[in-house]
């Protein structure tokens, strides 16, 4: 209980301040863009994961259905899924002290260490769950994918050392096989727990792989057949996870593996100083064999003394062997994206500090070596708070990313996304540039170009990045939507609508196309095109409230307010805390001659938006037509102070005016009509009615 204490404590203190980090990165794809996490039941949806994008879910229904788990808590808040992650981490770290203390008290390493197992043990995977190498693997929201693995991962290992000493082992052995058929769910990597559940049991519990088969091959065997439904995921995902490798190209092979001799040496380097850590590293090129010695001559020689060791020092080995296989898939499998990651370090590490841990031990007394652990501990505990505070926003995390890789392309890309949503525009123009000119085969980074191109009012340039992005990508459903978009409004209609069939060919979700194609059908005034997108997008999707609306909109500018009146009925009933949809349905009873009942829809609208102009005018003209003018000027003069410069709010105000017999009061909206529109003749025909003067046209 007291290593639950002091473990718990250290993880909640370390972590305290990341429960508000907002999402990041590919958290957007996996958790806003996955339809499959909206539901828990049944779990058939959820436990099955978009594949063949390479999404980080893809492929992986446990890591998918935990999100979906959050999602049922707090849909897109943020705080249940960093709490969840949380638990899971420590959930893994107080694993690891189980799985540390028992091995200290095995026959191999109990007359040095069996004593101060309990201690050792705890100073050791406290300092694993707070180390700040871990932030990666714990703050990062969809990172989930490798905590979640590891807490499989070692309750596997401590399934099986529980199993061999226990009076009624089946019940163990069944925790270890299940625990690793939950982490082939989580991560592939998982895939990896039965070989070093084998090189376990022959270090410390058998004494040789012989007689580790001979006595426990059952064990083994269970543990390895569950690469067969591993090998069902992968294919899920077309086999290379939707191109995050790519196994048919052997230079890649080649230049990945260069590359992950400074891998390697950095993540070695930031396990005893863990200074700077960098969310994003970016791509990497392949180095010359030159360059690459440096940094694969402390691999190298690690790898040597590991394979000596595994043969003259099994305990040693067996440490080395969790730090190398564990890293070998990411290591030597050509990955398209990732070349040094931080957070795949999260189970290598506990072998690190158990090598330093237990040398020093041997060196120093276990007494000295506690008590250093526990300052090291605290001082973890402080760099991690320091390393959570980079992820407190967007800005922050990738201002700092971008600050470590000035060259990353990505860090840019994704500083520039960041400063686009705060408006930033301008800035996140400069970054697109920066971004595509170090690497223009990054389809986001057009993509993201094109958005702020658009935004800033420069459509024409917005074409071309758009352009190049379906080029790279021909499945990029939103570039092709936006593109037919802009198309649209340059009156290149042919070419815009091979688009919008490219956009509904691919998206998952081809409501939202239809939506869209229909808006820019409305800008352009063909409302009855427009009426047959919308009402595509709520075939599809009946619970659209937005299409909804807009379909009555284009019906009700084709003078057809009964089968108006419908659909604003359907979109008050799916979405009631809408002013908009109130609104539009007061439209549509006005049009029907029900006065009464548009302006109790106007009313609404206003109770929801107070500052609502439209519903303000439309509820003074209709207050007007029904003769009760000093509330209808109350309105009307409420949708003046909203919308000043609107010459119908104006003239309406003075008419109604005039109407109660205000005259002199409705002077100055006909006199500001005539200085916003000079040929006004309506205005000016009413001040001429007041008997006053009119300015000449």
């Amino acid at each position: 209980m007291l290593a639950v204490l002091v473990i718990g404590a250290a993880a909640l203190a370390a972590y305290a301040n990341t429960f508000r980090a907002p999402f990041t990165f590919d958290d957007v794809s996996s958790i806003f863009d996955n339809p499959t996490i909206r539901r828990l039941w049944p779990p058939g949806e959820a436990l099955s994961p978009p594949g063949g994008w390479g999404f980080t879910v893809s492929g992986r229904p446990l890591l998918n259905y935990s999100l979906a788990v959050n999602y049922a808590v707090s849909g897109y808040e943020v705080w249940s899924y960093h709490a969840l992650n949380l638990v899971i981490h420590l959930l893994a770290g107080l694993t690891l002290f189980g799985v540390m203390r028992r091995t200290f008290t095995r026959p191999l390493l109990a007359s040095r260490f069996g004593e101060p197992a309990w201690p050792l043990a705890l100073v050791i995977a406290a300092i694993w769950t707070v180390h700040p190498l871990q932030t990666e693997a714990v703050t990062y929201v969809i990172q989930r994918a490798e905590s979640l693995m590891g807490l499989f991962f070692l309750l596997t290992l401590y399934g099986f050392v529980r199993s061999v000493d226990s009076p009624t082992p089946r019940r163990w052995q069944a925790v270890s096989v299940m625990a690793c058929l939950l982490g082939v769910g989580t991560k592939e990597i998982a895939a990896l727990a039965p070989v070093l559940v084998f090189l376990y049991d022959r270090t410390f519990v058998s004494g040789s792989f012989v007689e580790a088969w001979r006595r426990h091959r059952g064990q083994h065997l269970s543990l390895v057949a569950t690469w067969l439904p591993l090998l069902w995921l992968l294919a899920g995902t077309g086999g290379d996870r939707g191109g995050t490798f790519h196994f048919s190209d052997g230079a890649m092979w080649v230049g990945h593996g260069l590359t992950q001799f400074e891998a390697v040496t950095r993540y070695v380097g930031l396990a005893f100083w863990p200074h700077p850590l960098v969310f994003d590293y970016g791509e990497i090129p392949p180095p010359r064999l030159g360059a690459a010695l440096p940094w694969a001559l402390p691999v190298l020689g690690l790898g040597g003394a590991t394979l000596v060791a595994l043969w003259r020092r099994p305990v040693i080995g067996f440490l080395g062997a969790w730090f190398f296989v564990i890293l070998a898939p990411t290591s030597l499998l050509p990955a398209t994206l990732q070349i040094i990651v931080e957070h795949r370090m999260y189970l290598p590490l506990a072998a690190v500090l158990a090598f330093a841990f237990g040398a020093a031990a041997s060196w120093f007394g276990w007494r000295a070596v506690t008590v250093a652990g526990a300052f090291l501990a605290v001082a973890a505990v402080g760099l991690t708070l320091q390393r959570n505070e980079v992820y407190r926003s967007g800005q922050a995390l990738w201002e700092d990313t971008v600050a470590k890789r000035p060259e990353n392309a990505r860090a840019l890309n994704n500083l520039g996304l960041t400063y686009y949503n705060l408006g930033r525009v301008a800035d996140s123009i400069g970054l697109y540039e920066k971004s595509r000119r170090l690497d223009p085969t990054v389809a986001n980074t057009h993509y993201n170009l094109g958005l702020a191109l658009m935004s800033s009012g420069r459509v024409s340039e917005a074409v071309a990045p758009f352009e190049e992005a379906v080029r790279i990508i021909p499945y990029f459903f939103k570039a092709h939507l936006n593109l037919g978009t802009i198309l649209m409004q340059l009156g290149r209609e042919p070419e815009a609508v091979a688009h919008f069939a490219e956009a509904l060919r691919y998206d998952a979700a081809p409501a939202e196309v239809y939506f869209q194609y229909g808006l820019i059908l409305a800008e352009l005034k063909r409302w009855d095109q427009a009426a047959e997108q919308y009402a595509k997008a709520v075939q599809i999707d009946p619970g659209y409230a937005e299409a909804q609306s807009n379909w009555g909109t284009a019906l009700l500018r084709l003078n057809a307010g009964a089968a108006a009146l419908e659909h604003f009925n359907a979109a008050v009933r799916l979405k009631p805390d809408s002013p908009d949809v109130h609104f539009n349905l007061g439209l549509a009873l006005a049009s029907l001659g029900r006065q009464a009942e548009a302006a109790a829809q106007y009313r609404e609208a206003i109770r929801l938006n107070p500052d609502h102009a439209d519903a303000h005018l439309n509820l003074g003209i209709t207050l007007g037509q029904t003769g009760q003018l000093p509330e209808a000027i109350v309105h009307l003069q409420q949708a003046v102070r909203l919308r000043p410069n609107d010459v119908r709010v104006q003239y309406n105000t003075g008419y109604a005016l005039v109407t109660a017999g205000r005259g002199p009061e409705a002077r100055p909206y006909f006199e500001k009509v005539l200085r916003l529109q000079p040929a006004n003749t309506a205005a000016r025909d009413m001040l001429r009615q007041l008997g006053e003067p009119t300015p000449a046209p």
